[in-house]
């Protein structure tokens, strides 16, 4: 029971409100495509930023690689550009690489464009794995 509880309060709770992109679909891409013109995009909403709990020698090797211990777990698919998600599938990225302009959300394979507004909060990587 306590695991379901910790899966409900990571999907649930009220957590930290963060701004997103305040854009139509289009200028979400022409915005990803004047950052990044080759790259892979999924544009989401109704998201949640999940800051990971993590030991120091993970912390380590998600640095030497080039991530950090965040991933994005959305509710929304608006448009994936590999066509991997329908619209309306929800989605939870892999690690955070790179942050920008408060709304661009780059993993070391796909841009995430993070629409209106969303939720920061916290789990453990036991927590996050129960999701999927």
């Amino acid at each position: 029971m306590k695991q379901l509880n910790e899966v409900i309060d990571l999907l649930f709770s009220a957590g930290i409100p963060i701004p997103g992109a305040k854009v139509s679909q289009e200028e979400a891409v022409r915005i990803v495509r004047e950052h990044h013109p080759y790259a892979e995009y999924c544009i989401v909403s109704k998201w949640r930023w999940i800051d990971l709990d993590v030991t120091p020698e993970q912390r380590a090797e998600l640095a030497r690689t080039n991530r950090q211990p965040v991933v994005i777990y959305a509710d929304t698919v608006i448009y994936d550009s590999q066509r991997r998600w329908d619209v309306g599938d929800f989605v939870r990225t892999s690690y955070l690489h790179k942050f920008e302009d408060g709304f661009i959300f780059q993993t070391l394979n796909t841009i995430y464009i993070l629409i209106g507004d969303g939720i920061r909060t916290r789990a453990s990587l036991e927590t996050l794995g129960r999701i999927f």
